[in-house]
């Protein structure tokens, strides 16, 4: 994706940059681990060899949290999913968890990473 990136010119921050986790990296296996990445743009994108394809995350209801500090160590899903959802009421609704990763490069320190959490509820 970073290479596509560069070769586009996509590397400005105003590019949103997304992640649709669909398993869970901490108890899935590498090999088995599915996770769609992407940007926020509106222009369609050609055929590529990196495999680059214009998808849309659809318009769904979702509880929202943010997460301050390392990547590999999401509280927010944690809370979502094992605190907020069993005392909420609601439901899982049918789409993967999606990570908004509001800062993102080679100068974001860790400890400064922000990501918003957006877990997809069933409609009511």
């Amino acid at each position: 994706m970073i290479k596509w990136r560069q070769e586009n010119q996509l590397l400005d921050n105003k590019y949103r940059n997304y992640g649709m986790h669909y398993t869970n990296p901490k108890i899935t296996p590498a090999e088995k681990h599915h996770v769609d990445f992407g940007i926020a743009i509106n222009q369609p994108i050609a055929n590529n060899i990196y495999g680059v394809i214009n998808k849309t995350i659809p318009q769904l209801r979702c509880a929202k949290a943010r997460d301050i500090g390392s990547r590999y160590h999401n509280q927010a899903i944690i809370y979502l999913l094992e605190k907020w959802l069993p005392n909420s009421g609601e439901k899982l609704g049918d789409f993967p968890p999606i990570f908004h990763y509001v800062n993102v490069g080679t100068s974001v320190k860790p400890e400064q990473m922000i990501t918003d959490v957006y877990l997809p509820l069933l409609e009511k």
